[in-house]
């Protein structure tokens, strides 16, 4: 282990709080490992480059003849924890320190912190994450709101707590090794581990993570082998580190018992990442134009190609001993007693579709639904703690063609005007340091922002028309953009427009949705502001 550390250089003022996470230790395992993880790293993502250039040709993904001997193998995982297998209602949130009181505090049985799509990668906001997780993994976290002079803390018997890395893509600029950015996956992985392994174990648990956006099972072996690491660096035994997988990308999902293999001693579950899912249904099939989406609000959990991707990921994971979770709820509560009426019934409806399949749990982004929720896990599942006896072995196998079927549904003018301010407004809040915000009564993340601007520039690439029979042309877009950002501003008001970056992020929506080139990630060009 390298002692020394002046190769590790930090782009901001670290505050006296932020150093106690930089430890001479610390830094020296951020070096050592990014010098190890980053070229690996480096080599998988041009390997999703060469992959997606494969399908811009005209090839469509399927499973992998050459990993045939592990999708028929007779294997299983590692045995789940204790404390891992009941995980019927979890919910999701960034790592603010109110937000993460609120969210141990609700009726649920998980809080996925999330360093990811819920939360602006700002400096500020990581490094206070990894702060207010570590309290809240000692049990002292509280808060008090410096405008209501509210005051927020820990209840007894408080919900499990998984925190969700960055993505592999993600870069953390801030923190140079030999002058290059660590991988910010890295760096959420290592902090959390190093600075919270000790409590957690001494109250019997581990270190539980969820993993995002993975492609491909090299991918889920690059983090088995540094989670490996982490254990054996602080001689603690295999699989104190757990994380549950996301299956957000369309590749993955032709890939999910190699990865599930390749992480066999470290993870617990498989997730459907819907939204995710649908994003990069768009992305990787680009080029396709017999497989363009339609509205937004249309491609629900009913279409055949979610669906199968649904079902298959839960007779995957119960054949190899995990936890198949189910998508997330973004639905906010209302105070109008009929809306909301209507808002439970949705949820509700898409929940009954989760369980009746056979998940083990689900997802909500707001606590007023967990009551709801609930009704239909006892309904389900009552006194077990999973559904892991559900081995949905009278389905016929799930072919590629049904992962891939193309949605019906139509491309409205109405549907791109909402893309459109849902895509702004969700951008300006992210490079104003907000990850997760409610819009139109839901609570949107980076992925719905992500499905928002890629359809259009999907249309726009294939010259799709919309249902009243005009081309969506760049032209169209630009006009509606206007449009919509003029109404957009009428609803939030001068002050708030000026303050929280929207001329910038109505230029980076313009700019990456008229262009060319597909933009991987609006995050990426985004972290540029940040």
């Amino acid at each position: 282990m390298s002692t020394s550390a002046q190769v590790l250089t930090f782009t901001e003022t670290l505050s006296s709080e932020f150093a106690t996470l930089y430890s001479d230790e610390a830094k020296a395992l951020l070096v050592d490992l990014t010098r190890k993880y980053r070229p690996r790293l480096e080599q998988l993502l041009a390997a999703r480059e060469e992959a997606q250039a494969r399908y811009d040709q005209g090839q469509l993904p399927d499973f992998d003849s050459a990993s045939q001997s592990i999708r028929e193998g007779d294997w299983k995982v590692a045995d789940i924890p204790a404390d891992l297998q009941k995980r019927h209602l979890e919910i999701t949130g960034p790592v603010d320190r109110k937000m993460i009181i609120n969210a141990l505090n609700a009726d649920v049985d998980v809080f996925m912190a999330d360093f990811e799509d819920a939360q602006s990668p700002t400096w500020d906001g990581l490094m206070q994450g990894q702060i207010n997780l570590r309290d809240a993994n000692l049990g002292n976290i509280d808060y008090t709101d410096p405008n209501s002079g509210k005051h927020y803390a820990l209840k007894e018997n408080s919900a499990l707590l998984i925190a969700r890395v960055r993505g592999l893509h993600l870069p953390e600029k801030h923190l140079l090794v030999d002058g290059k950015p660590v991988p910010g996956g890295l760096v959420d992985a290592v902090l959390y581990f190093l600075h919270n392994y000790q409590v957690r174990t001494a109250h019997g648990s581990g270190v539980y993570f969820y993993v995002p956006k993975l492609q491909h099972h090299s991918e889920a072996q690059w983090w088995s082998d540094l989670f490996s690491e982490l254990e054996d660096y602080a001689q603690q035994p295999r699989g104190t580190i757990r994380c549950t997988v996301l299956i957000e990308t369309l590749p993955a999902v032709f890939q999910m018992h190699e990865i599930l293999h390749s992480l066999r001693h470290h993870i617990v579950g498989l997730n459907c990442g819907r939204w995710d899912y649908i994003f990069s249904y768009i992305k990787t099939l680009r080029a396709h134009a017999d497989r363009v989406l339609p509205d937004r609000q249309v491609v629900t959990m009913n279409q055949p190609f979610l669906s199968a991707y649904s079902r298959l990921l839960i007779k995957t994971c119960h054949q190899r001993g995990a936890l198949a979770m189910g998508g997330m709820a973004a639905l906010i509560p209302s105070k109008d007693a009929q809306e909301n009426e209507q808002i439970l019934a949705k949820v509700r409806a898409d929940k009954e579709l989760e369980f009746s399949n056979g998940h083990d749990g689900t997802w909500i982004a707001h606590p007023g639904l967990a009551s709801t929720v609930r009704e239909v896990v006892a309904k389900h599942i009552g006194d077990y703690p999973n559904q892991l006896h559900v081995l949905r072995e009278q389905d016929a196998d799930i072919t590629a063609a049904e992962l891939l079927e193309p949605s019906a549904g139509e491309r409205t003018e109405a549907g791109m005007r909402t893309n459109i301010r849902v895509a702004l407004q969700y951008v300006a809040a992210w490079l104003s340091g907000k990850g997760c915000v409610p819009i139109y009564g839901l609570m949107e993340d980076a992925a719905t922002a992500e499905i928002s601007r890629t359809s259009i520039w999907q249309w726009i690439q294939h010259g799709k028309t919309l249902s009243d029979g005009r081309t969506v042309s760049k032209d169209l877009f630009r006009t509606m953009l206007r449009e919509e950002a003029s109404v957009v501003k009428d609803e939030v008001g001068e002050q708030r427009w000026q303050q929280e970056n929207f001329a910038t992020a109505q230029d980076l929506l313009e700019k990456i949705t008229t262009a060319d080139e597909l933009t991987e990630f609006l995050t990426l060009p985004g972290y540029d502001y940040l």
